[in-house]
């Protein structure tokens, strides 16, 4: 197979994974060692790691978070009907499964303000993506202008899908944590439109953005809205599809799926019924059998590979729709009063702490904008100094800005699992960590 590709070794086939991220230590295990003797020396490596709610209390936040998973969600997303490695893309999968992926799409749609969903995508960046490539595909434009205020985790992603595609990609810069989409004027006078505008809602620092002024500016251009937006904000904020969103995008981590030091993860995406056909992946759709009996099917798969073969324009066939079944049984369990409490609490504790965090001497908000459950910090000290020694404390303190989106110092989130106790702790740990 490496003859086949040009290569001459295992190592030039994984020569894109940078040599940090490589373990290259033997696991020094002696020839015949028993399976007793090899599982004790695998939990000894294994306790290396320090997971949230064992060892930490989570106040890290930039797309993933330390949410409550009520254990009836993982019940259910354990049975063995769901937990298997079948792809549900052929006629003869079962009823179940495609039912649970309907009541998914259905539940997105509704998160989302839009008329369509697909039956997930591998994360919110993937999801990100494959939306710029939809609108792209549907104006035949070569160009989007992303806010500054998108992860910038998933504009890696997309500079990397993009690449060797002739694509101009267009920061809009942030002001005061804002997108300012004023300072676009220059780049709307070019001769090449955009395909897209891409907006986060919140935004990665955390501050609510105007998607009222979002709109405009694609109206004017004739360009699509893509609003990546936060499901579990939903719960109190106005959704996406009703500032006419075009496609909203999502990381549904938050919806019963843990950390899991990074994946797997679930990508969400809906979008108007005129883009119905230039959806990625899975669609599930409702129908009758011949004895009149309500059934599901999956349907409209134009893009993919099982049905479009060498013609395909997408492959997500191993895309885990156990994440899609699991969120859907998580927001099953809160209904909308339930995901209202979850995001109030978020809110809540926030502002709480935020409020007492700028108390202490030296610390100031970076920005004045209003934010859900997540902000950012100026810090009178080293970020990253001061949450090593937060770890110290026991507390994954945030996420050091580092210039991303522009900004430098410290982001801080808040999830409905952090108590007063835990917050009012964190502050004491934060105002000795400055010392």
């Amino acid at each position: 197979m490496l003859s086949a590709i040009g290569l001459r070794s295992l190592d030039d086939l994984f020569s894109d994974i940078p040599p940090a991220m490589k373990t290259v230590a033997s696991m020094d295990l002696p020839p015949g060692i028993s399976d007793p003797d090899v599982i004790s020396r695998m939990r000894k490596t294994a306790s290396a790691n320090r997971p949230c709610g064992d060892d930490f209390v989570c106040f890290s936040g930039g797309g993933s978070y330390d949410h409550y998973i009520p254990p009836v969600v993982t019940a259910l997303a354990s049975r063995s009907e769901y937990t298997t490695s079948y792809t549900p893309y052929q006629a003869e999968v079962a009823q179940g499964v495609l039912q649970a992926l309907f009541e998914y799409q259905t539940m997105v749609s509704r998160l989302s303000g839009l008329p369509v969903s697909n039956a997930s995508l591998y994360d919110g960046a993937s999801a990100v993506y494959e939306a710029v490539n939809m609108a792209m595909a549907y104006t035949g434009r070569q160009g989007v202008w992303i806010s500054r205020g998108l992860n910038p985790r998933w504009w890696q992603v997309i500079e990397t899908q993009l690449t060797g595609r002739d694509v101009t990609i267009t920061g809009i810069p942030l002001r005061g944590g804002m997108t300012c989409w004023e300072d676009s004027g220059e780049s709307s006078s070019s001769d090449d439109p955009p395909a897209a505008i891409v907006v986060a809602y919140p935004n990665y620092l955390g501050v609510i953005e105007d998607l009222d002024a979002a709109g405009d500016v694609a109206g004017a251009l004739g360009a699509l809205l893509i609003v990546a937006f936060n499901p579990v904000a939903m719960g109190l904020l106005r959704t996406p599809g009703s500032y006419g969103a075009d496609m909203a995008v999502a990381e549904g981590q938050s919806l019963g799926i843990p950390l899991s030091f990074g994946g797997p993860y679930l990508g969400m995406l809906a979008c108007r019924d005129y883009l119905l056909r230039l959806l990625p992946g899975r669609i599930v759709g409702a129908t009758t059998d011949n004895d009149s009996r309500r059934a599901y099917t999956t349907t409209l798969r134009t893009r993919e590979q099982d049905i479009r073969r060498e013609r395909a324009t997408s492959n997500i066939c191993t895309n885990q729709a156990l994440m899609a079944i699991t969120a859907a049984i998580h927001l099953s369990w809160l209904g909308p009063a339930g995901l209202e409490v979850v995001a109030s609490r978020c809110l809540s504790g926030a502002h709480y702490l935020h409020d007492l965090l700028c108390a202490l001497d030296g610390v100031q908000p970076l920005y004045e904008a209003p934010f859900f459950n997540e902000f950012a910090l100026r810090v009178p000290v080293e970020p990253g100094a001061l949450l090593e020694r937060l770890a110290d404390e026991g507390f994954l303190g945030g996420i050091e800005l580092e210039g991303e989106s522009g900004a430098t110092g410290l982001l801080v989130a808040v999830t409905e699992r952090r108590t007063i106790q835990e917050i009012e702790a964190y502050t004491a740990a934060f105002e000795k960590a400055m010392r």
